[in-house]
C-alpha cells in the first residue's frame, strides 16, 4: 500500500498547493503551442506601422505570407530581444529596433549576436549597393552587417529666417560656427536693459546629449576606435568638447536651454528665444505638428563646420530592421524585409508622412524630394537633406555607446560649470579641463567595458 504517513507533516494547502504546481509543470512540458500562419514583427514606432500596413495588405492580396505587426514601447520591445537572444526565449521573426537598442545585441561573442549576419545575402543580391554606405554603420560590428537601414538622418540647422532676413543678415556667408556667430550675432540685443539678451542664436545646452552626441559626430569626435576600444579623451573630442562648451558659457554665450520634445521648448521656440536648431529630417515632422505657426518663418541651412572645408552636416538617430536566428523561417523574413525597406512606394510614403529620406539610392532621383515645402518657406528640403546624405558621419554600433554618450554629456556639464564657477572663456581655456573630465568618462566607460569578458579590446 502507498505509505501516506509523510502527508501528516505538512498542512492540507500545502499539499494542494504542490499538486498544483506538479500539474501545471507537466502541462507545460506537454502543451505544444499551435502553429500560427504567417510571421510576427516588432516595432516601436505607431507612425511605422501605419505604412507598413499599406504593404501587408498588398501582399495579404498577393497570397504572400501575413505579417502580424505589433508595436511595442521601446524598454518592453529592448527587454523582449534581450531575453530572447540572451535567455532563449522565442521572439518575432521580424525586429525593427533603434539604435540604442540594437547594440545591446553586439555584447558577447560574433557567433552568439541574436541577428542574422546580413552581410554575405546582402553582397550576393547586390542589395548592398542600393543603400547610402554610412547608414550601415551603426548595424555594422566587427565587420559584419546585421540589419537593414530604415533611414539615413542628415542633419541640417533650421532657423528662423523671418527674422534673419528682417535684420538684412545673409546666411550664405556663414560656412563655419565661427561665422555663424560673427553674421548672426547683431541679433542678439539687449532692449529691457536686464543685462542679458532677449534672444540667442542656438539651442544648445551641456544637458543636452543627443544635440552635443550629433555635433561630436559633426566635428570627427568618436567614443570608440576601430576596435572598439575607447576614446573618448581623444584630442579631436577635447577640442569639439571645449568648442561647444563655450557656446553656452563665458561672458558672451551665444547658445541657451530650449530643449526639444516639450511645450516650453516650441514655446521658445514660436517666440523666437533662440534663432537656430539643429534638424535631422525627421525632426521636420515634429516641427510642423506641433509649432504650426512656424509655418513660412523657417527655412533650413547645411550645418555651418567646425573648420573651414569642414563636413556640413551630422547625424541624428537610426533605425534597423533585423531578423532573429530564431525566426521561423529566414528565407521568408528576408522576402518581408526586402519589400518594407526597399519599396519605392514605401519609401515615397515615409518622406511624404514623415519627412524622412529612404537610404535606398536608386529612389532619390524621385520628384518627391523636389517638392517645395511651405513650412520651411518654399525650400526643397528632400534634396537638400538627400545631397548631404552621403556625407553623414560614420556611428559606432558599440554596445556601451549609451553609456559613452550619456558620459560625455556628464563632462560636458561638468566643464561648463568649472568655466561658470572660474570665468574661464573660449575654446583654448577650456582644453585643459576638458582633457580632464573626458578622462574620467573613459574610466566610467572603461570600467563597465572590463566587466565583459567577451570584450577583447585594448582599453
Amino acid at each position: 500500500m502507498l505509505d501516506l504517513q509523510w502527508t501528516r507533516n505538512f498542512s492540507l494547502g500545502t499539499i494542494v498547493i504542490a499538486l498544483l504546481a506538479a500539474l501545471s509543470s507537466l502541462t507545460v512540458l506537454l502543451w505544444k503551442p499551435s502553429q500560427r500562419d504567417g510571421l510576427d514583427m516588432w516595432l516601436f514606432s505607431l507612425e511605422h506601422e501605419a505604412l507598413y500596413r499599406t504593404v501587408v495588405a498588398d501582399r495579404d492580396t498577393a497570397g504572400q505570407t501575413h505579417v502580424r505587426l505589433r508595436v511595442l514601447s521601446m524598454p518592453a520591445l529592448e527587454r523582449r530581444m534581450l531575453s530572447g537572444f540572451f535567455g532563449g526565449l522565442p521572439t518575432a521573426d521580424l525586429l525593427e529596433v533603434e539604435r540604442q537598442i540594437a547594440g545591446r545585441a553586439f555584447t558577447g561573442p560574433i557567433e552568439n549576436v541574436g541577428f542574422v549576419d546580413l552581410t554575405d545575402r546582402l553582397r550576393t543580391t547586390g542589395l548592398i549597393d542600393q543603400i547610402n554606405p554610412p547608414s550601415f554603420s551603426p548595424w555594422t560590428n566587427r565587420g559584419r552587417i546585421f540589419g537593414l537601414p530604415h533611414d539615413v538622418h542628415p542633419v541640417m540647422l533650421g532657423y528662423r529666417a523671418d527674422i534673419v532676413e528682417a535684420a538684412g543678415l545673409d546666411v550664405s556667408q556663414i560656412e563655419t560656427w565661427d561665422d555663424f556667430a560673427r553674421v548672426l550675432r547683431p541679433l542678439m540685443t539687449d532692449d529691457d536693459a536686464d543685462g542679458h539678451p532677449d534672444r540667442y542664436l542656438m539651442g544648445l545646452w551641456e544637458s543636452d546629449a543627443d544635440r552635443l552626441d550629433t555635433l561630436l559626430l559633426q566635428a570627427g569626435g568618436r567614443y570608440f576606435d576601430d576596435a572598439g576600444a575607447c576614446v573618448m579623451d581623444d584630442e579631436v573630442n577635447v577640442r569639439a568638447l571645449a568648442t561647444m562648451v563655450s557656446w553656452f558659457t563665458g561672458p558672451a554665450p551665444f547658445a541657451t536651454d530650449v530643449p526639444d520634445f516639450s511645450a516650453g521648448g516650441n514655446k521658445l521656440k514660436e517666440d523666437g528665444y533662440a534663432i537656430a536648431f539643429l534638424v535631422p529630417d525627421w525632426m521636420c515632422n515634429i516641427w510642423r505638428m506641433q509649432m504650426p505657426g512656424l509655418a513660412g518663418k523657417v527655412k533650413l541651412m547645411p550645418l555651418p563646420a567646425f573648420e573651414p572645408g569642414g563636413r556640413r552636416t551630422s547625424v541624428w538617430g537610426g533605425t534597423m530592421l533585423g531578423i532573429p536566428k530564431t525566426a521561423r523561417s529566414f528565407e521568408e523574413s528576408w522576402d518581408v524585409a526586402v519589400d518594407f525597406y526597399f519599396s519605392e512606394k514605401l519609401a515615397k510614403e515615409l518622406y511624404s508622412r514623415n519627412d524622412i529620406i529612404t537610404p535606398v539610392r536608386s529612389h532619390w532621383d524621385d520628384p518627391i524630394f523636389d517638392a517645395p515645402d511651405p513650412f520651411f518657406s518654399g525650400q526643397a528640403k528632400g534634396r537638400m537633406y538627400i545631397e548631404l546624405a552621403p556625407q553623414v558621419p560614420l556611428r559606432t554600433s558599440s554596445p556601451y555607446y549609451k553609456l559613452a554618450r550619456d558620459s560625455f554629456r556628464d563632462a560636458a556639464a561638468a566643464v561648463a560649470e568649472w568655466a561658470r564657477a572660474t570665468g574661464a572663456a573660449g575654446p583654448d581655456g577650456l582644453l585643459d579641463r576638458c582633457r580632464q573630465e573626458l578622462a574620467r568618462a573613459r574610466a566610467v566607460v572603461n570600467r563597465q567595458m572590463g566587466r565583459n569578458v567577451f570584450l577583447e579590446v585594448n582599453q
